[in-house]
């Protein structure tokens, strides 16, 4: 019942702040609809999460390596886009599933955010993230998994598929209602290198680190008999 309360009030309102946009407010506001579009597209996942029968220990191992994530992102907080957070999100992904990767991605972003800054970029962040680690959970479901396959969609999720959902959020506040293809290309060309150098690092940590982390996610989780 919870759950099928999440996803009506979910798509509801969904469909009530297109019909504003479309028909009842006097301009559409693309930064507003696009930020509640990806903010009830994340309740469907934490409505099947939340009706889920969790363990204590489930929670406790979710939470952690949410933390781990969090503080790796911290650590490097100097050094801009080189940080481990991304390829902490695609290890958790691998041996716990998409929907648990998109999960521990969209909470990881928020609560580092914390540190960071939070502001209208976070919904991005978390639906960028969160993405990241769906697709790895899917994607490695039907791949051997190895260090070289880690580094190579690491750095294809890193760079591309949260380059392109966090600099939308840049497009959508730099020109509101007047976007042209034009300046949606100059920002995602200017911000290209920041996103190739977050997938790299990504690539990196997951090269040297991933297969010994993904060995201590799944020894805990066949200890505990987690799933």
């Amino acid at each position: 019942m919870k759950k099928a309360l999440m996803l009506f009030t979910a798509v509801g309102s969904l469909v009530f702040v297109l019909i504003w946009q479309a028909f009842l407010a006097k301009s559409i506001n693309f930064y507003i609809t696009s930020v509640v579009v990806l903010v009830l597209s994340m309740l469907p996942l934490f409505a099947v999460f939340e009706a889920k029968s969790l363990t204590a220990r489930d929670i406790t191992l979710t939470a952690t390596l949410i933390a781990l994530a969090v503080v790796g992102r911290a650590a490097f907080y100097l050094i801009p886009q080189v940080k481990p957070i991304a390829a902490i999100v695609i290890a958790s992904a691998v041996c716990l599933g998409s929907q648990r990767g998109y999960i521990i991605g969209a909470f990881s972003a928020f609560v580092s955010n914390f540190i960071f800054g939070q502001g209208i970029w976070t919904p991005f962040q978390m639906v960028a993230l969160g993405t990241v680690g769906l697709l790895a959970g899917v994607v490695f479901k039907h791949i051997k998994v190895n260090r070289y396959t880690l580094s190579v969609v690491g750095f294809f999720l890193a760079s591309f598929v949260y380059g392109i959902i966090v600099d939308m959020s840049t497009v959508l506040s730099v020109y509101g209602n007047n976007i042209t293809l034009k300046g949606a290309l100059s920002v995602y060309a200017s911000g290209a290198v920041f996103n190739l150098v977050f997938g790299v690092s990504t690539a990196v940590f997951l090269f040297l680190f991933g297969m010994p982390f993904i060995t201590k996610i799944e020894r805990i989780s066949t200890k505990y008999a987690i799933k």
